[in-house]
């Protein structure tokens, strides 16, 4: 399997090629966003690890442009930005995952495995999720609603999978917490605002008529309510 590194300090492209190699992956490292573009356009690799301060552009463009083309690999970002809305643009990017540096070699080689190894355990029947006339469609992040579609982050589509297949009941704000972010250090509650807020946005682009499809349910959380066939 190839991983591309997009990395413009040489120590640290050095110490990925040398650890990934290590754990029997191809690596490719590119020092820019252009280079990344066209690497992965020439080689299709399995996954992404993604410097955001680059020469020529930040890493979050790159992330954006992958997406829009269509790359659906996982793609995880390193940055000395620790900051939560540094993390929230990465992810809101398409991003599947954030790392600050300093970071320790091992845990991003975790993160990284449990990210391919989703993607490669997705049973086929399993693929889509529907509520009402919308699918969901989990390999590629796609929702569909008529001739209408949207694509989500790995995130949103695991807070989207969350509400629909519960449709027509609430989640508590709590649980759609620990279910997505308790393993995730630093990450407060209101984080479920956040992506719901993204969704919303996103589910918009489905039904311009303005049938909201996330509504909050005062004192139990939020409810997804399938669009009107």
């Amino acid at each position: 399997m190839t991983i591309m590194v997009v990395e413009d300090d040489p120590d640290i492209g050095s110490l990925l090629r040398r650890g990934l190699g290590e754990e029997g992956y191809e690596v490719s490292v590119v020092e820019s966003g252009g280079a990344a573009l066209h690497e992965a356009r020439r080689l299709a690799p399995q996954a992404v690890i993604l410097d955001v301060m680059l020469p020529d552009q930040t890493g979050v463009d790159v992330c954006r442009a992958l997406r829009a083309e269509g790359f659906s690999m996982p793609i995880v970002m390193l940055s000395a930005k620790a900051a939560i809305g540094d993390r929230a643009e990465g992810l809101a990017a398409g991003a599947d995952d954030y790392v600050v540096k300093p970071f320790a070699f091992d845990e991003l080689v975790a993160r990284l495995k449990t990210h391919m190894l989703r993607r490669a355990e997705m049973p086929q029947a399993a693929r889509y999720v529907t509520a009402g006339p919308m699918s969901l469609d989990l390999e590629t992040r796609v929702a569909r609603l008529g001739e209408a579609e949207t694509r989500f982050t790995e995130r949103e589509c695991a807070l989207l999978v969350l509400l629909m297949r519960a449709a027509g009941r609430p989640i508590a704000r709590g649980d759609i917490f620990d279910a997505l972010w308790a393993d995730q250090g630093g990450a407060s509650l209101n984080v479920v605002d956040v992506y719901v807020g993204y969704l919303r946005h996103k589910l918009g682009e489905l039904t311009p008529g303005g049938q909201q499809l996330i509504v909050t349910v005062r004192g139990r959380g939020f409810m997804f309510r399938p669009p009107e066939s």
